[in-house]
């Protein structure tokens, strides 16, 4: 006899589990199917949580911006400028590296204009800006910034998921020197504005 399905699964369970199978297997073996299997349901019982594919993948987008957003905000906790800038960059590589899959998820919604997706992304600009707020970055100024800071992390931690960084030099030491090669370019910005 076949062991009998979990009753009233919580959305959070089930995002975790779909957040376990991109993170081991990799975000295109988030299936409904592959889900089910591993909550051991039938697959009918998720569309009571989710809209298909593209529903899943929705809310696993807004789960993993939503962890990103944590463990950026506790990296922060107690310092500010220049460190709480280094705090930040290597807690964002951390997460790319402990979730792969959830990042990859996070970043590549299937529909990023969606407000949900935009709204849990939005707390992450935020929490960028205030971080950067040591440099006396305004409007525009702080969005360029925010941009660039994400684009040098996201950069990063693209080339080394896909095994960029060949070379024996320390990885994180060169993290280290492009995060200082960005602050200093931004207190430089700072004076001559």
């Amino acid at each position: 006899m076949s062991p009998r399905p979990k009753i009233g699964l919580e959305l959070t369970t089930i995002l975790e589990a779909a957040g376990s199978i991109a993170d081991q297997q990799g975000i295109q073996e988030v299936t409904l199917a592959n889900l089910a299997k591993n909550l051991n349901i039938r697959p009918p019982s998720l569309y009571n949580h989710f809209d298909g594919l593209p529903g899943l993948r929705k809310q696993l987008a807004i789960y993993g911006l939503g962890l990103l957003s944590t463990e950026l905000t506790e990296s922060v906790i107690g310092v500010s400028g220049t460190e709480a800038v280094v705090s930040l960059s290597k807690a964002y590589i951390a997460f790319a590296r402990k979730h792969p899959g959830i990042y990859e998820a996070a970043l590549f919604a299937p529909a990023p204009e969606d407000l949900d997706v935009q709204q849990a992304g939005k707390k992450i600009v935020d929490l960028t800006i205030r971080v950067l707020q040591a440099f006396q970055l305004n409007g525009d100024q702080a969005i360029h910034a925010v941009r660039g800071l994400r684009s040098i992390l996201h950069g990063f931690a693209a080339l080394e998921q896909r095994g960029g960084f060949k070379m024996s030099l320390d990885i994180d030491e060169s993290l280290n020197i492009t995060i200082k090669a960005f602050l200093n370019g931004m207190k430089l910005k700072c004076t001559e504005a």
